[in-house]
């Protein structure tokens, strides 16, 4: 009779074992079926160890002209810049189990109503470019289908969002390329402008100088300045008189810019004389 106790708590133990080693094995098989999206409670936002976990730290990135540096925008953040904008989208992917996966990135226009279903883009590369050619707001989403012997993750970012602003352009009425440092240059200002051609007259109807979006130069300390013309033709400092501007744009909200100007170079204009003569304009 002494031996019954003896049995029966070795039963127990071992029903006790099983019942463990059963629920360990539902605890694992839900955690290589199911996976929070990044930035539910669940998922713990924007919480850093997901990078050791299954699953992505998206990352947006670009150079704003504004603030003259490399910009990262993550997922619930947004910015705003300027167009023409090329960002890189990278994925970030965290797969230590060696789940086989696909990333689908998508770019959408926010302005419209729905068009989170009806992408402007999609890609499926984990890292890959774009470029923001008009006005408006940009939804950009990572999703990654992670599989592995009939298990699969389901992996959907929060949105990031991009704003492009609209289109401004303004010319001055001239310039003064005397070397003091001060309105040395032909400068207009342009915001989101996405195409642009500048050409330059003399009196005599020649084409003397020719500038576009791709070899005007900026400013610096002031992003939303584009240089022109500095006042030289073969190295040399034009002379004094009135030359002719014909400048096609484009903004990124669409406008065109079709400019004719007369133009004033006044070299011997000094911003610290009292000449009464405004023709220094304000291009500085």
């Amino acid at each position: 009779m002494k031996k019954l106790p003896i049995i029966l708590f070795v039963l127990g133990c071992l029903l006790f074992a099983y019942a463990c080693s059963d629920d360990g094995n539902d605890e694992q098989k839900m955690k290589a079926t199911t996976r929070p999206a990044e930035g539910s409670e669940e998922g713990g936002g924007s919480d850093t160890t997901l990078a050791t976990e299954t699953g992505a730290l998206p990352i947006v990135t670009f150079y704003s002209i504004d603030e003259e540096d490399t910009v990262e925008v993550t997922p619930g953040e947004s910015q705003t810049a300027q167009a023409p904008l090329l960002i890189t989208l990278k994925a970030n992917v965290g797969n230590p189990d060696n789940y086989n996966y696909v990333c689908e990135w998508k770019i959408w226009n926010t302005n419209d109503e729905g068009s989170e279903n009806k992408p402007l883009v999609t890609r499926y590369e984990e890292e890959t470019t774009y470029t923001l050619t008009k006005s408006g707001g940009y939804g950009i989403k990572l999703y990654v289908t992670f599989s592995l012997n009939g298990d699969t993750i389901e992996y959907e970012s929060e949105q990031i969002t991009v704003v492009i602003s609209e289109s401004k352009l303004t010319c001055p009425e001239g310039f003064s390329p005397n070397g003091d440092s001060i309105n040395d240059q032909y400068r207009i200002t342009a915001q989101s402008i996405v195409k642009l051609d500048a050409k330059f007259f003399n009196r005599w109807g020649k084409n003397i100088h020719r500038t576009t979006l791709e070899t005007a130069e900026r400013v610096e300390g002031e992003p939303n300045k584009l240089i022109l013309w500095d006042g030289k033709v073969g190295g040399k400092v034009v002379s004094d008189g009135v030359y002719l501007l014909y400048l096609d744009a484009q903004g990124s909200d669409g406008i065109k810019y079709k400019i004719k100007k007369a133009i004033s170079v006044l070299k011997q204009f000094r911003e610290n004389e009292d000449t009464g003569d405004s023709g220094g304009g304000s291009g500085s």
